[in-house]
């Protein structure tokens, strides 16, 4: 088996993008286990530099 430091997405619809997001912070905030925020947090920061917009139009444009 080949190893991965790292993994890329290279196709996801927004639908399933949102509900990855949305299931870390619901995660992130029953079990208060700040790893699931941070993860979230950082998957859209990431996103939304690739994206060339603000970290709250690209969640907008995920909800559209």
């Amino acid at each position: 088996m080949h190893e991965f430091d790292k993994i890329s997405i290279a196709e996801m619809s927004k639908k399933d993008m949102l509900i990855i997001l949305e299931a870390l912070e619901y995660t992130g905030e029953k079990t208060n286990q700040t790893d699931f925020l941070t993860l979230k947090n950082n998957i859209i920061k990431e996103l939304s530099l690739l994206a060339d917009s603000s970290e709250e139009e690209f969640l907008n444009y995920l909800e559209k």
